[in-house]
Parts: C-alpha cells; structure tokens; sequence
C-alpha cells in the first residue's frame, strides 16, 4: 500500500498503460481520477475500481480540460498529489509528409499538455506540501527513427521538460521524473499498426525483430515502475527519464 491515502490525476486513462496504472494505484491505497475522452471505457473503469475512482472527460488538448480534471481531485477526494501525465498520440509520417495541423495536434496533445497539467497541479501539490508529477516520454526522446518526426519532437520536448520541472520544482518538494516505455502491447499499439501497415502480422514482425529481450512489454510492466516512481520509494529520483524498454536503447 505504497499510496496509502494518496490522490491522483491519471490522463489517458481509460485503456493501455493508463488503465493499468489506474488499477495498479487503486491497488496501492491511492484515490484515482481517470481522464479521458473515451467516456464509455473510462466510466467502465471507474465502475470497475469502485469509490476510489472518478471518471471525467478530458481532451487534454484543450486547457479547461486539463484544469478541470485536477481539480475533480481536489473536490471529490480533497487534494492532489500524483499526476501521472500519460494521454499522447501518435504520428508515424516522415518530416516531409506531416502537416502543419498534424503537427499542431501532436503537439498540443503530447506537449502542451503536460506543460499545462504541471502548471496547474503546483498550487493543488503546494497545498499538500508536495506530491509526484510522471510525464509519459518514449524511447523515440532518445534514439532516432525514419518516421515519427512529430512524435519524436513531441516527446523529446517532454524529455527535456521534466528536467527543467524538477529543479524548478525541488523547493515545493514536487519530484518531477518521466518515463520513457519501449514497445508495448497496447491497444493503441495494435490499432496504430492496423491503421498504417498493409500486412499487420509482417509489421508486428518487424517491430519484434528490434526487441533485444525477444518481447513486447506490457502495460502493467510499466505501471509498476510508475508506481514507484509515484511513491516515497523514489524520493531521491528527481529529473529522471527512467527507461523500461526491455534494452531497445542499449543496442
């Protein structure tokens, strides 16, 4: 019960590693807001996890959203002191293929969101003497592909982000780390390939064939580590990108 008593904004929260740091924080004491845009999946989760959790739509491109999600926090379970910004999409197209309103939209989902989520969530953690903020970044922050131009600026902006939060932030005792998954096993993953590769079997192939550990990860791999990183476990973790990606960066 690592976060015994503990309250938190989760973005992305209604499917993949979202969803399953819902369950893992529930499971850990912690009271739980789950923002997303998908309602119907969200509600279902909040149903499923019972009076620790509260579902509120949240399109985290929109900054009204953002605020309101943590302040449901406040009202529903008297204060924050974990937010786990999670929600992203992806982009898979080349530098000379993304659009301007492609890159927009990656951008404010990816980036400004987070910017935003940590600028709220001061004054909520400030109340409570501190707390712990998790940005979701991805290995693509770290190593380089022939596609994802939007994504890789989106997430290399989280990366750096979080570092600047955490020494802007270490005075308030706010610990501001992120992580950065490799290749996991996600709906949204499996849907991603869908949409874009002609064979999915040939893809999902292709994208094992880069996994030094011979595996995908999964969801509730990455929740423990949010986890962690949420609790007094991980006080003296400040600025971190902690890698889980089965040592698809060591290669």
């Amino acid at each position: 019960m690592r976060l015994q008593d503990k309250v938190a904004v989760i973005t992305g929260a209604s499917n993949g590693i979202g969803a399953a740091t819902a369950r893992k924080f529930v499971a850990e004491g912690a009271s739980v807001i789950l923002a997303d845009i998908h309602e119907e999946a969200g509600q279902a989760l909040a149903d499923e996890l019972g009076d620790a959790a509260q579902f509120i739509f949240c399109d985290v491109g929109r900054v009204p959203d953002i605020r309101a999600a943590l302040d449901r926090a406040e009202q529903a379970f008297g204060g924050l002191d974990i937010l786990f910004n999670n929600a992203a999409i992806q982009s898979v197209h080349t530098f000379e293929q993304t659009s301007e309103e492609e890159w927009q939209e990656i951008i404010d989902i990816n980036l400004k969101s987070v910017f935003f989520g940590i600028q709220h969530a001061i004054p909520l953690m400030r109340k409570r003497g501190g707390g712990a903020i998790i940005n979701t970044s991805s290995t693509f922050a770290i190593v380089g592909s022939p596609g994802y131009a939007a994504y890789h600026a989106s997430k290399g902006g989280v990366s750096s982000m979080t570092r600047g939060a955490a020494i802007s932030l270490i005075k308030d005792n706010i610990r501001v780390n992120a992580i950065c998954p490799g290749t996991i096993m996600t709906p949204g993953l499996q849907a991603g390939v869908r949409k874009t590769a002609d064979d999915y079997d040939a893809a999902m192939a292709s994208y094992m064939a880069l996994q030094p550990l011979g595996r995908f990860g999964t969801a509730e791999e990455i929740a423990a580590v949010v986890a962690f990183l949420a609790s007094d476990e991980a006080s003296f973790i400040v600025g971190a990108n902690v890698t889980a990606d089965g040592a698809y960066t060591v290669v």
